[in-house]
């Protein structure tokens, strides 16, 4: 929520005199909703996320304050456990206050409270909410996409440089993927923002029940997302993507009435094969490789090492194949290897062509501190 926007209430209370007596006392400070009973209030909860804090009396039809209160406390979720509660009664007796704050009242307050110091309350706890917001944020190392539900960048970077970390000191290998949504902008100036997220909630529906438990994964960009991969080698970790590629193509997706034709190009980075690199350049390699299939048409896999459909790396008679059938975006991630095996090759051939100048420029981009920039 950005700082210009007014905290968000809710005041669960079945008389309507009631609510319009708090709101008018908190209205300039707060933005609040109404909900006349404790199971209506629950409901409430579990669709409207900007909740921040909970007003609730205690006597009402249906769901009184206490039981929402424990319906609260004892949510899964996260947002709604953790809120922020006030019993407001005009009972004053002491076993009302103990029964609400045994339940998990955060505070208890009555109908005759002044002004003032019911604002300062509200005011009190909701930075207290916020404050443990932060600081949950800080402890998970990410916050969480809203669009997606997935963590974002952050979380991602820690989470490869621990695995690449480890094993660098153990031995063994990490994939890194960036995959990213071909002709995603086209689609959605077509058919509008609402297209858009939609696309991106379900892709990241597709891609957490396609990874691993120890894998790791979050959003990466506007239209891209990025996996790490701990302990499979580049052949596992290309066959991977190819299976994810080819889900993506031949998925029947329709949206208001017609077939959408998605298609996914993914970036490959493996370590050590592409250097013992940090996390940050790691994934950059694979999300320049993207771009690079991108840019050839997409609907790639793009790694260090061309491969063949079924994942083996392709030879130099099955690269020339490809691109005779005008498969370029196939052999493209290859072409550093492919360059590197025939180098002898290409210095006869630019002695007797005279053209040796430019087999020394190959070698040069060919030379070790050029590698990461392939």
């Amino acid at each position: 929520m950005s700082d210009d926007l007014l905290p968000r209430i809710m005041i669960v209370d079945d008389s309507r005199i009631v609510r319009a007596t708090i709101i008018k006392r908190i209205r300039d400070r707060f933005d609040v909703r109404e909900e006349s009973d404790g199971e209506d209030g629950w409901e409430a909860l579990l669709v409207d996320p900007s909740i921040q804090l909970v007003i609730t009396d205690h006597s009402m039809p249906r769901l009184d304050g206490y039981g929402l209160i424990e319906r609260i406390r004892a949510s899964k979720v996260a947002r709604i456990r953790d809120l922020p509660v006030i019993m407001i009664s005009g009972d004053e007796g002491e076993p009302a206050r103990k029964r609400a704050k045994d339940l998990g009242a955060t505070d208890f307050i009555t109908k005759g409270t002044g002004t003032a110091e019911l604002l300062a309350r509200l005011d009190t706890l909701v930075q207290l909410g916020r404050s443990q917001d932060a600081l949950e944020e800080a402890k998970s190392g990410a916050a969480i996409d809203v669009v997606t539900g997935l963590p974002q960048r952050l979380f991602l970077l820690r989470q490869a440089e621990q695995s690449l970390s480890y094993f660098h000191r153990h031995g063994g290998h990490v994939g890194i993927l960036v995959i990213g949504l071909d002709r995603f902008d086209e689609l959605v100036a077509a058919e509008g923002e609402q297209l858009g997220d939609a696309l991106l909630a379900r892709f990241a529906q597709v891609l957490a029940g396609a990874v691993r438990k120890e894998d790791s994964l979050a959003r990466w960009g506007t239209s891209q997302f990025a996996v790490i991969t701990p302990g499979i080698d580049p052949a596992q970790t290309h066959q991977f993507a190819e299976r994810m590629r080819t889900a993506v193509a031949v998925a029947s997706i329709h949206y208001r009435g017609h077939a959408l034709h998605l298609t996914v190009t993914i970036g490959l980075a493996s370590s050590p094969e592409d250097g013992e690199l940090d996390a940050e350049r790691m994934l950059s390699i694979a999300e320049r490789r993207m771009t690079m299939g991108k840019a050839a048409g997409g609907n790639c896999v793009a790694g260090s090492v061309a491969r063949t459909e079924s994942g083996n790396v392709m030879s130099i008679e099955e690269a020339l194949g490809f691109i005779s059938a005008g498969r370029e975006a196939m052999v493209r991630p290859g072409a550093r290897e492919f360059a590197t095996r025939i180098l002898p090759l290409l210095r006869l051939i630019g002695i007797e062509l005279d053209a040796q100048p430019a087999v020394y420029e190959i070698e040069r981009k060919l030379a070790p501190d050029d590698r990461d920039q392939s």
